[in-house]
């Protein structure tokens, strides 16, 4: 009986049926081998200010997508932006020349990986042209320091004294006003070059803590989800959205697995119900929120099953190289379909060739 469930279940999203058209509307792929598509899923981080050679080596071969920075690799702007041009500047093999995805978490306020703007946080802004102006002020501090994709903004809808309104980082508790503001921080970093990432899909305004201080469970009902969280993501959907970023959080309104490691959410509710077409990522997937789901290698495969473009690894440029390595051991022996691996690639592709140069 329950075979017959999950059947139905996934029926009624159209996991059985074949994507729009619209969804092969992609570049042409270059011809991969198997690490090459491989890496166009993975996104490095590193410790210090330095890129490890290891690092270098694997741009060189075609086998990353891009790094992700934190505090830890910067000292100034002018130190990101020449490490970054050393990084952009590695050769590469035909058809994968594109920019390398260079992005950071630059919310505002207390979220900011590179020092300067925004200053403001989410929770203090009042408007939506307050919203454009921030987005405007990051991506000009971004394009400086050769950051080409901000993971913001937050398009979580408040709640009172959970973690996400504790932390200055929602833009309210209407999804109106949400909507509305997220929508313009976006467009001020497109009117600078930079790429937006809006998460942390479904919604995690609601969260108690931090998933990256522990486990979450969200007991919303799916109505209140598609009423109240998911509205701001559908809408910056509608306007082009470059990329979204999945919770690790678990709503089991729909699955009892988090939703960055869920068919039914990614390839479910995030695109077969909001008709998203860009980038999909998942928020860090070395934190205590997923930690009881096995190794590395076996988070990544989970996540890339499940849907995900750019499953994130950000203790170290070991965790994201043990996570490669997962996924190319699992599609050596058929646990991941290396066609579908060359397939997905071509959207982080396209999402590179928007990249400015």
């Amino acid at each position: 009986m329950l075979s017959h469930l999950v059947v139905a279940i996934l029926s009624l999203y159209g996991f059985d049926q074949p994507l729009p058209a619209a969804a092969a509307a992609q570049p042409a792929t270059p011809a991969l081998t198997l690490r090459q598509a491989v890496g166009q899923h993975m996104i490095f981080a590193y410790d210090g200010l330095a890129p490890p050679p290891a690092l270098r080596r694997r741009i060189a071969r075609g086998e990353a997508a891009g790094v992700i920075l934190f505090s830890r690799n910067v000292r100034s702007p002018q130190q990101v932006r020449a490490t970054i041009r050393s990084l952009q500047a590695v050769p590469r093999p035909p058809g994968l020349r594109a920019p390398l995805i260079v992005m950071t978490d630059q919310e505002g306020g207390p979220v900011r990986r590179i020092a300067g703007a925004p200053r403001r946080a989410a929770g203090s802004v009042r408007s939506a042209a307050q919203a454009r102006a921030d987005g405007d002020a990051a991506g000009r501090n971004l394009r400086r320091a050769g950051v080409n994709l901000n993971l913001a903004p937050v398009a979580d809808v408040a709640r009172a004294r959970r973690a996400l309104e504790r932390e200055r980082r929602t833009y309210g508790r209407s999804p109106h006003e949400v909507a509305r503001r997220a929508q313009a921080f976006v467009d001020g970093l497109h009117d600078r070059g930079v790429l937006a990432a809006a998460k942390h899909f479904p919604g995690f305004g609601a969260a108690r803590r931090n998933t990256d201080d522990a486990p979450q469970r969200i007991d919303l009902s799916l109505n209140t989800l598609r009423t109240v969280d998911e509205p701001p993501f559908a809408q910056l959907v509608d306007g082009g959205i470059d990329a979204v970023m999945l919770s690790t959080a678990v709503y089991p309104a729909l699955d009892e697995r988090p939703a960055a490691l869920s068919r039914l959410w990614v390839r479910g509710e995030l695109r077969r119900r909001l008709g998203f077409r860009g980038v999909s990522i998942s928020d860090d997937l070395g934190t205590p929120a997923v930690a009881g789901l096995g190794s590395n290698a076996q988070r990544a495969v989970l996540a890339v099953d499940a849907g995900i473009d750019l499953p994130l690894f950000t203790a170290g440029y070991r965790s994201g190289a043990e996570a490669a390595e997962g996924l190319l051991a699992a599609a050596r022996s058929g646990r991941l379909d290396g066609r579908v691996l060359r397939d997905k690639a071509r959207r982080v592709l396209a999402l590179r060739a928007k990249l400015p140069r």
